[in-house]
């Protein structure tokens, strides 16, 4: 069970170990700005004074939402499936930015609605139900559905962990799951709804009107606050659920979290939700056009490490953080330190 997993704080003493070997450096203090604390950051997730950005991977969930028989997607349904055929043959952003950041990634179905041409290569089944129900009129999923999407994402995150994985990296594939992100983050934080509605996958203004009322109708249907699960539960969706279950499980084996966009950092929400200690995995990666995402980030408290208007998902945020990750750590490896350089100190 997830409650098994437990997550151990940074030892203790780590944190000030890191920034003394970072103020060792030559270079003036804070030199390199928000790297130098990336660097500390990578090493308390990893639990190491020596952290390293490699091997990495990717673990990309889909799954569909009922919600999208509401009209809240420009896109149909079959996208999803569509989509994940094209990112396990390798041709979609996440497997590009993959290879070009030199990580694995992997693809898990965890509940997508239609079926698939061939079967594509390589996807991980993981299927708890074939989409989520509809939220506007009913539960989403129910008590042990989201249970078992939890443990899905557990057990992606502990494979790649056996495959040697530090940094993790969970991305989603799933048309309408901005909606469903915006339903959770208002259940779960009570932030504002209308301000979390945005375009998602290209919504035109009157698109955007028509998805606020429905999210509007889901979110009467079952006011919060409300716990992570109960909200899972009410809202959806699966593959939601599966990256919070791999970012909890990623933390109790002292990987490095590298969270996305918005829905990924739906996800952490729920995540520090129900596990604070988590905070200390987490690094998110950037922040992304869809209007809420900032909002969001400001009640986690997160500064992102990138601004540079994405609003894929799939991971691609996170993969292409991955080098300043490599970066970071190769300062606190490789940089000489004054003494080693026979420089005085000011």
């Amino acid at each position: 069970m997830l409650e098994d997993r437990i997550i151990a704080p940074p030892p203790e003493g780590l944190e000030a170990q890191l920034s003394v070997r970072l103020g060792e450096k030559t270079m003036p203090p804070g030199a390199l700005g928000r790297v130098g604390a990336l660097a500390i950051a990578l090493g308390c997730a990893q639990h190491r004074e020596r952290p390293v950005a490699a091997p990495a991977e990717a673990l990309l969930f889909a799954a569909d939402h009922g919600l999208v028989e509401e009209g809240v997607s420009a896109w149909p349904q079959a996208v999803t499936a569509l989509m994940v055929e094209t990112l396990a043959a390798g041709h979609a952003a996440a497997p590009v930015l993959a290879r070009a950041v030199g990580a694995r990634l992997t693809v898990i179905d965890v509940g997508v609605a239609s079926p698939y041409r061939s079967p594509p290569p390589g996807l991980v089944g993981a299927r708890i139900r074939s989409g989520s129900r509809n939220a506007a009129r009913e539960d989403a999923l129910t008590e042990w559905e989201v249970r078992g999407a939890l443990e899905a994402g557990a057990a992606a995150a502990e494979a790649a962990l056996a495959r040697g994985a530090l940094v993790i990296v969970p991305g989603e594939m799933g048309i309408g799951n901005t909606a469903s992100a915006a339903l959770l983050a208002h259940a779960v934080a009570g932030i504002d709804l209308d301000a979390l509605a945005g375009p998602g996958a290209g919504l035109d203004a009157s698109g955007v009107e028509r998805k606020r009322g429905v999210l509007a109708r889901a979110a009467a249907r079952r006011p919060g606050p409300l716990a992570p699960s109960t909200a899972l539960e009410a809202f959806g969706g699966l593959e939601i659920a599966a990256m919070a279950g791999a970012m909890i499980a990623g933390g109790a084996g002292r990987a490095a979290i590298v969270v996305d966009g918005f829905i990924a950092t739906c996800a952490a929400l729920l995540a520090l939700t129900a596990r604070p200690v988590v905070r200390s995995s987490l690094i998110f990666a950037h922040r992304s056009a869809e209007p809420g995402h900032r909002l969001m980030l400001d009640h986690i408290g997160a500064e992102p490490l990138l601004d540079l208007g994405l609003r894929l998902g799939e991971g691609t945020g996170g993969l292409l953080a991955l080098p300043l990750l490599s970066a970071a750590a190769a300062v606190l490896e490789e940089m000489a330190t004054f003494e080693s350089a026979g420089i005085a100190g000011p």
